[in-house]
């Protein structure tokens, strides 16, 4: 059965390492985002837009989720709901997300939240993504579709 690649694509820095990895490994890749991205011409690698309306692309992201989907997101509450589907989650970072660590990072996302609300919208966003985020999320990336490959 074949591996699908779902992206979260409105901030994803590493669509066209995922676009490598997945023809290495004859993956589908759904591009889903809410505004049209351009995409490789690969008859694999189709993209899906969604209308505007709040979370409409997670939405779609977690309704195909599945045991043989990759889910790259660095939204956390979709990657909890895209684990309870049974699927594989990395952050655009190389981050895996599992059963045992997505408790913690809700949890975190929602005390981070109360402390940016709290000062009056001065603070900071995640650090810059770097050569290293990148290097580390090829590899995740790499691991995860091998795993799939072999099952």
């Amino acid at each position: 059965m074949t591996v699908t690649i779902l992206i979260d694509a409105d901030a994803c820095p590493v669509k066209d390492e995922v676009y490598r990895v997945a023809d290495r490994f004859k993956a589908q890749v759904r591009v889903v985002s809410n505004s049209p991205f351009r995409i490789p011409d690969n008859p694999r690698i189709k993209r899906v837009v969604v209308d505007d309306g709040f979370d409409a692309a997670d939405d779609r992201i977690a309704e195909h989720a599945d045991e043989r989907s990759i889910v790259i997101t660095a939204d956390i509450l979709l990657a909890g709901r895209c684990l309870d589907a049974g699927a594989h989650v990395l952050a655009h970072n190389g981050k895996p997300f599992d059963k045992a660590s997505i408790g913690g990072a809700i949890a975190t996302r929602a005390i981070m939240e109360d402390l940016r609300a709290g000062m009056d919208g001065i603070g900071g966003g995640p650090p810059p993504f770097s050569k290293a985020d990148r290097s580390r999320f090829l590899q995740e990336l790499d691991r995860v579709m091998s795993k799939l490959s072999r099952s």
